[in-house]
This record gives C-alpha cells, sequence and structure tokens, in this order.
C-alpha cells in the first residue's frame, strides 16, 4: 500500500509479504525497511479516510439526497436535512491522524543505589 500511494509511478515486484521479497525495478535506490516503518501509520491513515469518503457519499446519495429533494419541494425542512447530513458524518467519522497524536512521554526508571552498611 505505501509503495502503491508514495511511488505510483515506480516499478516493483513482491515475492510474498516481507521486505526482503521486495525487488525494485526503478531508478534510485529501494526505499528503506526503516522508511516503510515510519510511513506506515500515515498510509494507513489516509486509506481509512478514502473509505469514510466514499461510505459518505454512498450513505449521502441513499440518505439524504432524497431529504435535499424533499426541502427543494417544502414537504421537508432544511433542518431535517442538515440532521440527516450529520448522522451520516456521525456514523462515519474519520479515524484519528496519527500525526496528531503526542508521543508518550518516555520515563525513564529511577536508579536506586543500594549501599550495604557493613555493620
Amino acid at each position: 500500500m505505501i509503495l502503491t500511494k508514495r511511488y505510483p509511478e515506480a516499478l516493483w515486484t513482491l515475492d510474498g509479504d516481507r521486505y526482503a521479497g521486495l525487488r525494485w525495478h526503478s531508478e534510485g535506490k529501494k526505499p528503506s525497511l526503516k522508511y516503510f516503518r515510519a510511513e506506515w501509520a500515515q498510509v494507513e491513515y489516509e486509506a481509512a479516510c478514502e473509505q469514510v469518503e466514499a461510505d459518505r457519499k454512498v450513505a449521502y446519495r441513499l440518505t439524504t439526497d432524497p431529504i435535499f429533494f424533499e426541502v427543494q419541494r417544502g414537504d421537508k425542512t432544511e433542518q431535517e436535512w442538515l440532521d440527516a447530513v450529520q448522522a451520516v458524518k456521525d456514523a462515519n467519522p474519520y479515524p484519528v491522524d496519527p500525526a496528531t497524536i503526542e508521543p508518550e512521554p518516555v520515563v525513564e526508571p529511577e536508579i536506586v543505589e543500594v549501599v550495604e552498611d557493613g555493620a
């Protein structure tokens, strides 16, 4: 998925599902495993957003568009249409962008020196 999204023009093959099976046939260096690990969360987030948009598009067409036309004819209120739009959004929320998540602070364990008293 990362290669498809970040290198749409690149030529490559993948034997299996491991980095070792990636054969790079394009100009330049093959992206590193470190790069793939760093990009994975963001690419996964982008794919999830695309799915949300597709799901919302279908839901709007099926539920809110008919209400919109009823509003145009005067059979429903604009608020009813806005409520239906909000219901679609509530049912299909966007995921949290990993770029906005603050990493947990690293807490170093306290080192306690034990001194034996010889007495």
